[in-house]
């Protein structure tokens, strides 16, 4: 039986086709005959304890980016009507995002929201790696500047990063030879309202970023992402290369310990990143490689995902 399915997403007409996860999830329900609406989040509505979002149902999609999405006119859709929710707007994560998640927490149990709003809005990427300690580098959350030196004292070279941005947009790494680290403390104290993370460097992300995705609980697919010669982030869209790789046993010990907290937490999708032997974020909000991890001969994501998710709905 065809499913409803409605997509909180960033705009639909931006995306990259050949790299979207979230268009590569809506392309393959579309082609198994699932109904499909697309939303954005700031249309989303709680009027009398009901949730509702102005909504585009899909006539088309197809991947020929610029004609990839043809939609009919807004309209306002009944989300308690439809079978499955998916949040995929990218963050930041915000009070926006956790607005959104707590709206969205009043269709649970009747809808299948995915991932699952409560645990999101309770589990931003940064944060929850810290409930696994001896699988993550030496980290520091704060806004304490002399703890964030001390850090760096005893680490020497660190990356430091806002605690709730995502793309790689303002990580920076400071050796202890670095004469910017006090301006960019205060730049860093002027533009963020919230606490930092400082992480040890692992030169080992020379190598690669892996990007591992687990689908309730499991392993099903990993690219390596190789940063440019001149940088040190690795997320693709700020040059990183993408290129096939084999999980290690290590990488295999890190799933097998995470794997059970995210399937019992509703996290279904879910995307984590590994440099070397440490696992440095999960990514919760709206993962992504599913695209790249295919196109090296990996499994199709896109594919696993709607099975489980049919074989759910049958259930």
């Amino acid at each position: 039986m065809p499913l409803k399915i409605a997509i909180q997403m960033d705009p639909v007409e931006t995306v990259n086709v050949d790299a979207d996860t979230t268009f590569d999830l809506a392309l393959d329900a579309h082609g198994r005959g699932h109904e499909i609406w697309i939303y954005q989040p700031q249309s989303l509505a709680l009027r009398d304890g009901r949730v509702s979002a102005t909504a585009r149902k899909v006539k088309t999609l197809k991947r020929e980016q610029g004609s990839h999405a043809i939609l009919d006119a807004p309209s306002a859709l009944d989300l308690r009507g439809v079978d499955v929710v998916l949040i995929r707007q990218d963050p930041p994560f915000n009070m926006a995002y956790i607005t959104a998640a707590q709206i969205l927490e009043r269709l649970v149990p009747d809808v299948l929201v995915l991932n699952d709003p409560r645990a999101i809005r309770d589990a931003p990427e940064k944060l929850f790696v810290t409930e696994f300690p001896d699988l993550t580098p030496p980290t520091l959350i704060t806004r304490d500047l002399e703890a964030i030196r001390a850090f760096r004292a005893e680490h020497e070279d660190i990356i430091l990063k806002p605690l709730y941005g995502n793309g790689g947009a303002g990580v920076f790494r400071v050796a202890s030879s670095d004469s910017n680290f006090n301006a960019l403390l205060e730049l860093f104290t002027q533009a963020f309202a919230e606490p930092f993370i400082a992480q040890k460097y692992l030169p080992a992300v020379r190598a690669g970023d892996k990007r591992i995705i687990l689908l309730d609980g499991e392993a099903v697919g990993a690219i390596n992402r190789v940063p440019a010669a001149n940088e040190t982030r690795s997320n693709l869209h700020v040059g990183g290369k993408a290129e096939a790789v084999d999980m290690t046993e290590r990488d295999q010990e890190i799933c097998d310990r995470i794997g059970p907290a995210l399937s019992e937490r509703g996290l279904v999708l879910v995307g984590i990143d590994v440099i070397g032997d440490y696992m440095t974020e999960i990514n919760v909000t709206s993962p992504t490689g599913v695209q790249e991890v295919r196109r090296f001969g990996g499994a199709d994501i896109s594919a696993l995902f709607w099975d489980w998710v049919e074989g759910r709905r049958e259930e």
